[in-house]
């Protein structure tokens, strides 16, 4: 009785607090910036499923401007692909990229924005409606299995490697995702972490939707892998509090956010973490995804010579002539 009344209350004083999302705003590196070479959105595209038989999934290809097909780029590919790419969301991925790789910032990639898979007969998702009532996306993204990284890798990426000169290091692929799509970018490294060996998380639902709370009891007991991944959650996020005050910490996104990124480093995993005072959804993750993104590809080569004026020059659209070392 004494926890369903300080639940009640806790409640009550959240509701006249101010809105937890109120003060995370877009900022100028999520934004065009004039003089900014600007990368292409190719699609969508359609990919039938074996993993998934009867379904199909959309994607959309970003093609940076300074991409030169006889040099090996690196890859990111963001889960809930309309909502990344979306030009007035809360992440605009392509303008992130856009600006930290003509600043050197990131390295040159190929971004993939792709949705969850559906049947012919379903509605592809909308920014109002993410596709977890309407298509394949709660099977898919919240299953601890392997399928959904046998779509990317296995479907996808062979498609990839056909249509552009992407590099086969898996240190160069990352994957990410919001909510139910970051707990798949997980699984996918997990599943196949020579695959894919960078994961971005914002609000990622570790919890038990499908068994994700689970995750941070397996990273404990398994051998460690060769995984960075960047964290991102609220303190106002969903916290497994029913609606008759019931509390459910296998529901707690917060918690077991918090309890996978313990795991984690407990196992001397490459880890970095933000916890905001956000609901759920992108209103904080989007707005810093340009330093999730640098702290992800810090590892890009760099050119500490004095005289090299490319390295010091910001990256021009392909083919056009380079400065030269002095």
């Amino acid at each position: 009785m004494k926890l369903f009344s300080a639940l009640l209350f806790a409640l009550a004083a959240l509701a006249q607090s101010p809105n937890p999302d109120a003060f995370y705003k877009i900022g100028p590196d999520s934004l065009p910036m004039d003089g900014v070479p600007k990368g292409e959105i190719r699609g969508p595209f359609k990919l039938d499923s074996k993993a998934y038989p009867g379904t199909f999934h959309t994607y959309w290809v970003y093609v940076p401007a300074q991409y030169d097909p006889s040099v090996p780029a690196s890859l990111m590919i963001f889960n809930d692909g309309q909502a990344f790419k979306n030009a007035d969301g809360d992440a605009r991925a392509y303008n992130v990229m856009d600006n930290l790789i003509y600043r050197r910032e990131i390295p040159v990639m190929i971004g993939v924005f792709i949705n969850p898979g559906h049947t012919p007969e379903q509605p592809e998702p909308t920014p109002a409606e993410w596709g977890d009532r309407t298509t394949n996306r709660p099977t898919e993204y919240n299953s601890l299995d392997d399928r959904y990284a046998r779509v990317i890798c296995d479907e996808l990426m062979p498609v990839l490697y056909k249509d552009y000169n992407i590099s086969k290091d898996p240190e160069r692929h990352g994957i990410g995702g919001a909510s139910s799509g970051a707990i798949a970018a997980f699984t996918v490294a997990w599943e196949r972490p020579n695959d894919f060996r960078k994961v971005l998380s914002i609000v990622g639902s570790f919890v038990n939707l499908r068994g994700g709370h689970a995750y941070a009891d397996i990273v404990s007991k398994s051998d460690k892998k060769p995984i960075r991944i960047f964290l991102q959650d609220g303190r106002n996020d969903n916290r497994g509090v029913r609606a008759n005050g019931e509390y459910d910490q296998t529901r707690d996104w917060f918690f077991q956010n918090v309890r996978l990124m313990k795991a984690l480093t407990e196992k001397g995993y490459d880890v970095n973490y933000t916890w905001g005072m956000n609901k759920h959804g992108q209103k904080m993750g989007g707005p810093i995804l340009p330093d999730m993104m640098r702290w992800l590809w810090r590892d890009q080569p760099v050119s500490v010579d004095v005289h090299d004026m490319v390295e010091r020059s910001f990256r021009e659209p392909a083919g056009r002539e380079p400065v030269k070392k002095n």
